[in-house]
């Protein structure tokens, strides 16, 4: 069976009685197989999956099929689906069913979607490379000794590897954007509060927001138009009106006002080959009448410092209800409730996700609250205004999505201060709590995917959407997206 790139090809052959869709879950289902030592996947639902095909593909002969028909779906382990297993991929939460759908769950299920299995992330969303997890690293496809990114590793090697259409993942401070980046699929990031949070295990409760990996724009934005409105189960989403999401990534030839923010391509950690490619866009951009400028962001020293202060505070909340009382891994040495906490906690965490509390615990302590959080907060405040400033004058903001390619598995995962740097291009737009996508355009020398990141305004997910698109069809393309 042919590889399937968008929905639309899946309906199309449908249509014209080439495929079936319990075809379509057997071929993905036996990719899977194939490809575990990709370690994409830490459960596959099988059985369940080839009978939801069966029902699928009745609807879908029958004409009463929803939106999402015949897309087969990954979720991320910490997104929530009723009666299936869910861990975060953490030792903490080993043997934890969910009793209960996440809202994005349910809008995937009542458009048809068939969600195929849970993917492989880092231990709570915490970390940039996918090393972090219970069940081991995620191997990037294109070269197995490389990353996957982070923390949506799993749901980025699943499209690249053609393992189901499109997958789910979060998106904290570039979790969905530097995967896709790395392996040369499209992520999406809506705007803080697009997408309903309810039932996705919390990590920054102020920055996480649902995304999407695909190989197209088009089913990024299809997938947008079905998750995307208010849930009275989330006082954080928006009741911001909902665009046509689908509808706004066909082909327009509106000339846009574009900034690219010098210190950004005069970082010294930014590759030279993705240097001269950015360059090379933006010049090709500027030759078809967009106006293309540079503009000045005084911050970018403080986007990493600021982000993982504020992302850790809150993850210091978050975890505290992981305890080894309620559910999840309770430690087998425990023989009273302190050490029912202290020993749970400390086996059933692993070393990043432990980091990450003490630090965030340390900066929400009396004596260095104002110092460090506090603080944090206030540039915060200056990195947003700084941002919609740009955006008050343009349509877009555009960056490399990583500074490097993928890197060597093992490779940075004992310094955690250089980890952390690789997010220095996707932590603005989550300050800022604004869209942002990643689309794969180029190929580095070293074989590896070269991602793009568009940012735009608050909820102006169409136009990013559109202009996304307009992107992906350029000479220089030579990644399909």
């Amino acid at each position: 069976m042919r590889s399937y790139l968008t929905l639309s090809e899946v309906k199309a052959d449908h249509s014209a009685g080439k495929i079936t869709i319990p075809q379509l879950v057997d071929t993905y289902l036996e990719r899977i197989e194939k490809l575990r030592h990709l370690n994409a996947f830490v459960e596959v639902f099988t059985d369940e999956v080839r009978l939801r095909a069966i029902e699928v593909d009745a609807r879908m002969k029958a004409g009463t099929a929803g939106k999402l028909a015949g897309m087969v779906i990954g979720i991320k382990d910490n997104i929530a689906y009723k009666g299936h297993a869910m861990s975060a991929s953490s030792k903490i939460l080993d043997g934890f069913i969910s009793l209960f759908n996440s809202t994005v769950v349910e809008r995937l299920l009542k458009e048809d979607a068939i969600i195929i299995g849970r993917l492989n992330c880092d231990e709570f969303a915490m970390g940039g490379s996918n090393e972090t997890s219970f069940y081991g690293p995620v191997k990037n496809f294109d070269d197995i000794s490389k990353v996957s990114g982070g923390s949506s590793g799993g749901s980025a090697v699943a499209v690249q590897a053609d393992l189901c259409l499109a997958a789910l993942g979060t998106d904290t401070g570039g979790s969905v954007r530097q995967p896709a980046s790395f392996c040369g699929v499209v992520g999406l990031k809506p705007t803080y509060g697009r997408i309903s949070r309810y039932g996705i295990v919390a990590f920054g409760s102020s920055f996480d927001q649902v995304g999407t990996l695909s190989h197209s724009v088009s089913d990024s934005a299809l997938i947008l138009d079905v998750l995307a409105g208010q849930d009275d189960k989330d006082a954080t989403s928006s009741a911001h009106p909902v665009g046509n999401y689908k509808s706004s990534t066909e082909s327009s030839a509106k000339l846009r006002r574009i900034a690219y923010i010098s210190e950004y391509l005069e970082s010294s950690g930014l590759d030279p080959f993705i240097k001269g490619k950015t360059l090379e866009l933006i010049n090709q951009l500027k030759q078809e009448g967009h106006t293309v400028e540079a503009v000045h962001f005084p911050y970018l020293e403080y986007l990493v410092p600021a982000y993982y202060v504020l992302t850790t505070a809150e993850a210091s909340s978050n975890l505290s209800r992981y305890d080894g009382v309620h559910f999840g891994y309770r430690s087998p040495n425990a023989h009273d409730l302190e050490s029912t906490y202290k020993k749970s906690r400390s086996e059933g965490f692993g070393p990043e996700v432990k980091r990450r509390i003490m630090l965030g615990t340390f900066v929400l302590c009396a004596g260095y609250y104002d110092a460090y959080y506090g603080k944090a907060q206030k540039v915060r405040r200056l990195i947003q205004e700084a941002t919609n400033q740009i955006l008050d004058k343009y349509d877009f903001i555009i960056t490399p999505s990583t500074p490097t390619t993928a890197f060597g598995i093992g490779e940075k995962i004992e310094d955690p201060i250089v980890m952390y740097l690789a997010d220095i291009f996707n932590v603005q737009a989550s300050l800022a709590g604004i869209p942002a996508i990643s689309v794969p355009l180029f190929r580095h020398p070293n074989s590896m995917a070269v991602g793009m990141q568009l940012m735009g305004k608050k909820f102006d997910e169409e136009n990013l959407l559109s202009f996304a698109a307009r992107l992906t069809e350029m000479d220089f393309q030579t990644v399909d997206a």
